[in-house]
Parts: structure tokens; C-alpha cells; sequence
């Protein structure tokens, strides 16, 4: 009912001035992909609609090439956060005809660039499918679960370097690069699934804890002609991450991206699709850590777009194919957000930044020569792009705090808008009968002199004279941002609902969160929770002298970094905090997985009173105030093991709590009547004990 109205699945088309959009009709309980013209916005065609061909509701869908066939995923089976099996079928658009690829699921099916064939991979190995002649080549044989994985990513490798597909396509067809992991040797990790059966039964599955082995990674080269298999010599690197592969523009040179496991050394490898010969053509090296993201991007003569850090601050660089630096497009204390893409025409990039403001997003093109910089979004919030594949059009996406999500149809050459196409106005006055309070943002300044990012809600029938309780909720993981000039989440909704019942909402972005920066975000490499911690006390202290606010009565919430931070909160500021929520917490990085926590850690082995000096474990003696423990039992990310042994410390400390485990939950705790449940349960501690 508060859901904003989106465009789902929205695609770009490459070979037309158009997009398709993922549209559900709720009352025939079908999905239609529909075509729109970029020019003017209208509806041109309907390419399918799921319930005329008779099949499942559409979860996704990819084009080829050429755009001549579709790729639809039905009836999709989640596995991890990003990873899912699904029915494929596959729909020429002229002849209208539908095939179902294969009677059991699969996974990442992707066209080769030709349209000719089909790559996927079903359980842990990789096969090629020929369109044509329907028939099917397998590449490796060797998968087997929790031992080896080829050309999809280990459980780790999809949380943490967020991708899923672990091999593609050369640019002529005739190749596939994919990396193979070996995870023998990684130590498994059980959970019991209850299921409301009469014996439970134990997932088990490979997680590399903080200092335990990961997977050995290895890069291969499958040759679709002779069937042969070249693997890349990587012997110079020991103990290592292959954080993404990628094809360039020449058919025969591969791009790699190769990490040490402390991730503070990146080698950019072009590797020669014959011979597997490798060379280094970009080294980044990071006192902390280097972000891996997906903004490589080669233009035609195999030059490339890389950001970086390197100069503090997030920005873009121009290389020639060789690796020699050409240009830094982007320069200032701000930070690129997003990198769209280049139009090879006039030589212009595209990309999105924090030039306004760490906590706005604006839209921005300039010239590969860093000159001729144009803002394309005048509007203050959260603006987001989607180019037509000329660049002449864009489908701008705002919104902000005041203002819900808006799409409208803009001219690249002066950013005008030219048509509005959704701007969620039904939304708004339905909100408008609940006379919700504004979140007001700010620059908190702590008693040491550090300028965080906040914003604060208060109750719509605010009293300066009166004094009010107040309610914190941050996440404050590394790089992320909950102080954001964007349209309300979900838990908005619920911070807006507290200052109805008479609380002020906080929320403040301390250290080591992100857009402000290298500096202010690395600050806690090596003690996570430390700075992070003092922040949010500081932060509490000097609300707590503001006239209005009863000091007496402060309380914190979290989830997940959130909750390892709410708890630590409690506990070391148990003079500042009265009660404390926390949600799914790490409550110990040993507990945590390697990729994610050795990047801000390192290894217990080399790092543990960073380890140690910030673990609520440690501290569980000093609780005073109240506090709830909350966890889902079949959290694969975070796993229950967390809250179990914050509980076994505050037991031994002889500390009473408050805890909720969610049968069967995940790290999300969601589904069917879960989610109210869980927000019912959280209001009524709230009211209860602050």
C-alpha cells in the first residue's frame, strides 16, 4: 500500500531508441514485457505476455545480442542472497515462438555474443547449449557439492564480491573463460532447518571463517571448437582472490582482477586467449583496502575507464589499452557513486556523484579529457539515470526525503525534462491524510570536533518546551549510508510511526561510513566497532544536552552490522543507553566470513586484540540497561552461532535479556506474518522499557 510504483526489470536496448519494462498485472496474475519508444515514452508493443503463452509468472529476462530472443526466468529457486536456479525458456520475438530450454532448473544461462548458443551451469558444472541444433556440450565434469564449483561463485565469493556468474563469453563466440573453486578444503558450516518435520534436517555448506582457508581459486579457458582447456599460470600469487573476469573488445584478451587476501593489492591482468600468457597492466595498492566494483569498462580501441581512491576520493580514470594512464576525468572531495558508460560519439562519460552533497546523488556527464563537465539532475536528492543506447535520452530516477520516487524522461544534451512518466502523486496524498512529520537532516558535531551526518524525526505535535524520549537506528558498517536524501524505506515507515507515539528518531552516520571520502571511511581498518562505537555515544551525548530530550532515556537499534553495533552500545555506553535492539549481530568477527571481515581486520592470527577489544562478548558483564537479542535460526550470513554465544556471556555474567529466535529464518526474517511479528515485537520493547 506504501510501495512506491517502480519499473521492473528495466532494460536499455542496444540496437532500437527503446526499453522494455517487467510489467505484473495483478488482477490476470500475469507478467507482460513490454516495449516502450525512448522518444516518446508510448507503449509501442507487448513482446510477451506470460499468461497468453502459458507459463509461470516471468522473474527475469535477458535479450541476445541482436535482441532477437529473449531469455526468461520462471518459477525461480533462491539459493544465497544473489544466487538462484530457475525454468528457462527461450522466445523469438519475430516468429513468436516459445521452448522450454530443459526440464530441470539451472543456473546464470547466458547467450554467447553470436546468439547461437547458451552457456549455464547445473550443479557445479558448466555445459554449453547449442540453439540450432538443441543439443548440449559438457565443459567440466569434476563439480561436486561443497568440493569443487565451476564458473559459479562459493558462498563467499557471492556475499562479499556480490557477483554470481563466474565465466563468460569472448567477444567472438569462440571462447569461455570461467574460474574453478576448489573448496575441499574450506571448513563446512551446519545449520538445522526445522521445517515442521519430525527430525530436522542439517544444511551444510562451505564458509571460510575469519584466518580459516578459502577456496583455491583457479582461471581457465574453455575453447568452444577444439573442446580443449587452457589453464592461466597464477603460481606468482599465493593465498589469493580472483575478484572479477571480464572480456575486453579484442576476441582474444581477458581481463582479470586479482586481490591478496588482505585486499590492499590489486593486479589488473590482460591474459592472451591462446596461449593464457598473462600480463599486469594496472597495479592499485590501499594502506587499508580497495574496493572491487564493476566500472571497468573498455571502449573500442580497448582503452578503459577504472575509478579509484588513490587520490582520496573516489573518482574516474582514463587508460590507454596498454595500462598508461591518459587522463583522471573526475577531480574534488566528492565521490563518484555510480559510472553509467561512455558515448563513444562525442567522447563523453557518464556518471553519477556526490557533488551536491555526501548525502544527495546528482547525474553528470563530461568529456574523456576532463573538460566540459554538465550537470544533467538540478533537482537536491537522490538522482539516478538509465541512457538510451544513442545517449541522446535518459530515464531519470528522483526522489528524497520530501519528494517520492519519480521517473521522467530527460534530453541528455541540457538535462531538460521532457515528460514525466511515473511520479507516484496517488502515493503521496494517500500519505498526505497521515500528517507524517519531515526528517530533517544536519551536521551533528561531537565533543571531539567530528562532523557526522544525521538527520532527526520528530513527533508532528512537537513541544520544545516538553521533554521526549529518543530512539537511534544506524547501520554504520563500512562504506554504507543511512543519513541519505532519498524517499522512505520500509523502516522509515516504522521510525515515522514511533514519532507518532511520541519518540524522536535519530539517525547518525558515524566513521567509517562511506561518500565522505577515503579517509573518514578507513579510519577503522584493524578495530572495527571502535570509532564506529565512540560515535554513536558521542553522537547520544550531545543529543542528550539538546532542551527537549530526556537524556535518561535514550535507546539504540540495529541489524546486523547494526546489531553488532547496538550491542557494543549498551554495553560501553551503558551510562548513556537505557535499552538497546539488536538484530541478526556479529557479535564476534571470528565468527564472521573471511572476504568481509579480513579486508577491515586481517586474520585473528595476525590482528586479535582488534578482534577482541571490540567483541560484545568481551563486555557482556557490563550490561545495565535493557536489552533484545534477535536472530533468525537459518542465517547463512550471520550465523545464529552469534547470538548464542552473546547469550551463553550474558548468562554467565548473570545479565537478564530479552531474546527472539526466528525458526527457519534467514538473515532477512521475513515471509508470511514474520516481518509484523518482528516490527510489533520491537515496538512494544521500545514502549515497554524506553
Amino acid at each position: 500500500m506504501y510501495r512506491t510504483e517502480d519499473m521492473y526489470e528495466l532494460h536499455s536496448l542496444k540496437k532500437s531508441n527503446q526499453y522494455t519494462v517487467l510489467n505484473y498485472d495483478q488482477s490476470g496474475q500475469s507478467t507482460q514485457i513490454d516495449l516502450y519508444d525512448f522518444a516518446t515514452l508510448q507503449k509501442t508493443a507487448t513482446i510477451i505476455d506470460s499468461k497468453q503463452q502459458k507459463i509461470p509468472t516471468i522473474d527475469a529476462y535477458t535479450f541476445d545480442l541482436e535482441e532477437k530472443i529473449l531469455l526468461l526466468a520462471c518459477n525461480s529457486t533462491p539459493i544465497y542472497r544473489h544466487s538462484f536456479t530457475a525454468d528457462y525458456y527461450l522466445y523469438d520475438i519475430s516468429k513468436k515462438e516459445l521452448t522450454r530450454l530443459f526440464d530441470f532448473q539451472i543456473q546464470e544461462p547466458t547467450f554467447s555474443p553470436d546468439g547461437k548458443k547458451i552457456a549455464f551451469a547445473r550443479e557445479n558444472n558448466l555445459y554449453v547449449y547449442d540453439i540450432a541444433s538443441k543439443t548440449t556440450v559438457q565443459i567440466t565434469a569434476d563439480g561436486q557439492k561443497n568440493t569443487i564449483i565451476n564458473g559459479i561463485c562459493d558462498w563467499v565469493y557471492e556475499e562479499e564480491f556480490a557477483f554470481v556468474r563466474a565465466f563468460d563469453w569472448s567477444a567472438d563466440s569462440k571462447k569461455i573463460a570461467y574460474i574453478r573453486f576448489d573448496e575441499s578444503e574450506v571448513p563446512e558450516f551446519s545449520m538445522t532447518v526445522f521445517n515442521q518435520q519430525l527430525y530436522p534436517e542439517v544444511t551444510t555448506f562451505k564458509y571460510p571463517k575469519a584466518g580459516e582457508k578459502n577456496s583455491r581459486v583457479s582461471l581457465h579457458l574453455y575453447d568452444i571448437a577444439s573442446k580443449g582447456i587452457k589453464t592461466v599460470d597464477l603460481s606468482n600469487y599465493s593465498d589469493f582472490y580472483i575478484a572479477r573476469i571480464k572480456w575486453t573488445n579484442d576476441a582474444n584478451v581477458l581481463s582479470a582482477q586479482v586481490l591478496n587476501r588482505h585486499q590492499d593489492n590489486l593486479d589488473l591482468l590482460f591474459i592472451d586467449g591462446n596461449s593464457a600468457a598473462k600480463k599486469v597492466v594496472l597495479n592499485e595498492k590501499d594502506k587499508a583496502y580497495i574496493d572491487v566494483t564493476d566500472n571497468l569498462t573498455f571502449l573500442k580501441d580497448n582503452s578503459f575507464i577504472w575509478t579509484s581512491e588513490k587520490d582520496g576520493f573516489n573518482h574516474i580514470y582514463y587508460y590507454d589499452k596498454t595500462g598508461k594512464l591518459k587522463n583522471q576525468l573526475t577531480k574534488g572531495n566528492w565521490e563518484v557513486t555510480q559510472f553509467y558508460g561512455i558515448d563513444e560519439k562525442t567522447n563523453t562519460a557518464f556518471y553519477q556523484s556526490t557533488e551536491n552533497g555526501s548525502i544527495n546523488r546528482g547525474v553528470y556527464k563530461i568529456a574523456l579529457n576532463g573538460k566540459n563537465k554538465i550537470a544533467l539532475s538540478n533537482e537536491t536528492g537522490t538522482n539516478e539515470a538509465t541512457f538510451s543506447p544513442d545517449f541522446d535520452y535518459y530515464i531519470r530516477t528522483f526522489s528524497s526525503a520530501k519528494q517520492s520516487t519519480a521517473y521522467t524522461l530527460n534530453e541528455v544534451k541540457s538535462g531538460k525534462e521532457l515528460k514525466v512518466i511515473e511520479n507516484n502523486a496517488a502515493l503521496a496524498s494517500r500519505l498526505k491524510e497521515y500528517n507524517l512529520p519531515a526528517k530533517e537532516f544536519f551536521v551533528l558535531k561531537t565533543e571531539k570536533g567530528i562532523e557526522l551526518n544525521a538527520w532527526i524525526i520528530k513527533p508532528k505535535d512537537f513541544d520544545a518546551a516538553k521533554k521526549y524520549p529518543v530512539f537511534m537506528t544506524q547501520y554504520s558498517g563500512p562504506g554504507s549510508q543511512q543519513v541519505a536524501n532519498q524517499w522512505n524505506s520500509l523502516d522509515d515507515y516504522w521510525c515515522l510511526m514511533l514519532s507518532q507515539q511520541g519518540y524522536i528518531v535519530v539517525c547518525v552516520d558515524g566513521r567509517g561510513t562511506g561518500f565522505k571520502g577515503a579517509e573518514f571511511k578507513k579510519v577503522t581498518q584493524l578495530q572495527l566497532g571502535k570509532y564506529e562505537v565512540e560515535d554513536q555515544i558521542d553522537a547520544a551525548k550531545v543529543i542528550g544536552n539538546y532542551p527537549y530530550v530526556d537524556k535518561s532515556r535514550i535507546g539504540i537499534f540495529g541489524w546486523s552490522y547494526g546489531g553488532f553495533m547496538a550491542s557494543n552500545c549498551i554495553l560501553k555506553g551503558n551510562d548513556i543507553f537505557k535499552m538497546a535492539i539488536a538484530v541478526a549481530p556479529v557479535t564476534n568477527w571470528r565468527f564472521y566470513d573471511s572476504v568481509y571481515t579480513e579486508r577491515y581486520m586481517h586474520t585473528p592470527q595476525e590482528n586479535p586484540s582488534g578482534y577482541d577489544d571490540n567483541s560484545p562478548i568481551n563486555f557482556a558483564g557490563q550490561l545495565k540497561g535493557k536489552y533484545l537479542l534477535i536472530h533468525g535460526s537459518a542465517d547463512d550470513n550471520v550465523h545464529v552461532q552469534n547470538s548464542m554465544e552473546m547469550m551463553n556471556a550474558l548468562i554467565k555474567a548473570n545479565k537478564q535479556f530479552d531474546s527472539q529466535i526466528y525458526p527457519d529464518c534467514n538473515h532477512g526474517i521475513y515471509g508470511g506474518m514474520t516481518r509484523i511479528q518482528l516490527f510489533n515485537k520491537m515496538t512494544n520493547f521500545i514502549k515497554e522499557n524506553l
